[in-house]
């Protein structure tokens, strides 16, 4: 539990007798594909440390439409919002496989804010990334065409999680095409035509859930980056 706690940005700056006591408030859970870690409207008393897999954060509209808002896998976290402001979960989080994670209980983590100024800064700056994030996504769909977007989506996935070999990035995106058409506000079947499109061009290559991106530098220009 420390080791994944001490490879977090929110809690890797905590020495380690700080992510002892840490580790020993948290609780292991294991996810199995398709379940919920929580829904949207849920209380938000923890957040949780993803240890191994990879989860999904959905929003749903009253009508039943969903939006994909990230992926996350190791060693990120995600449920500090709710925590911190006690309002209901804005989004909900489904793991797409098999996924391990610590569970942090708000008074935990409240506690251990009160003895370390290091992890309320990086708390600050976590929900600022995230409001950042949110921010970017929400011009990309008035400014970028679903092409742009996708193309986008494929850089900065390429950029945290892609895996180099023999000079390509390949991708285990753990989603399908439908997930990253709800990533860009779209619908499946567009988003199709466009990955043909990019895989004919000779961009990327698509194999499964797996893409391997073949011209990172005319992705990011086909981006707007």
């Amino acid at each position: 539990m420390i080791s994944a706690l001490s490879k977090t940005t929110l809690f890797g700056r905590l020495d380690e007798p700080t992510l002892a006591r840490l580790a020993d408030a948290c609780v292991p859970r294991v996810y199995r594909a398709g379940q919920y870690l929580w829904f949207q409207g849920d209380v938000g008393d923890h957040l949780i440390v993803i240890v191994s897999g990879l989860v999904k954060v959905v929003v749903t509209s009253e009508q039943g439409d969903e939006m994909v808002l990230v992926t996350l896998g190791p060693p990120e976290s995600v449920g500090e919002l709710a925590v911190i402001d006690q309002g209901p979960r804005s989004a909900s989080v489904i793991a797409t496989v098999t996924t391990a994670v610590l569970m942090i209980s708000r008074p935990a983590l409240l506690q251990l804010i009160k003895t370390s100024p290091l992890l309320l800064d990086d708390l600050l700056s976590s929900l600022g990334a995230m409001v950042r994030r949110l921010t970017e996504q929400a011009s990309d769909l008035v400014f970028l065409d679903v092409a742009g977007r996708i193309a986008k989506l494929l850089v900065r996935l390429a950029d945290e999680r892609g895996r180099e070999q023999d000079g390509s990035l390949t991708l285990d995106l753990g989603v399908t095409q439908s997930d990253l058409a709800r990533m860009v506000g779209a619908s499946r079947p567009p988003v199709n035509r466009i990955l043909q499109a990019l895989a004919a061009r000779g961009l990327i290559t698509m194999q499964g859930r797996t893409i391997v991106i073949r011209d990172a530098a005319a992705l990011r220009r086909r981006a707007g980056l």
